[in-house]
């Protein structure tokens, strides 16, 4: 579940949220029961946190919200992705660290 900066990401708001963003997106595609999921949950809370004027960052669930995530072909959690206009500029299957998920956002900030 998100938590402080972290939006929670839905099929409802997809569009307004990740697609039609001015500022670049990362996603956290997870479930509840994946144990990397729920170690990398504080390295992604905090990067949204710290990248809250440049960027957002947010989670979704797959297995409440699977059409997205079946849209995007995703299979394995966790996977990240970063949206930029509209577009998937970047991905990562696996937990990554907090240092990790910066260096993959700085990209496209």
């Amino acid at each position: 579940m998100a938590s402080g900066n972290t939006l929670t990401i839905t099929d409802d708001n997809w569009v307004s949220e990740v697609l039609q963003s001015d500022v670049p997106v990362l996603v956290d595609f997870f479930t509840d029961s994946c144990a990397p999921c729920r170690t990398m949950s504080p390295a992604i809370d905090a990067v949204a946190g710290e990248y809250s004027a440049k960027a957002k960052v947010g989670k979704l669930n797959m297995i409440d919200y699977p059409a997205t995530a079946m849209r995007y072909r995703i299979s394995a959690v966790p996977t990240l992705l970063v949206f930029k206009g509209g577009e998937v500029v970047a991905q990562n299957i696996g937990a990554l660290s907090q240092a990790e998920l910066r260096r993959l956002l700085d990209k496209h900030v």
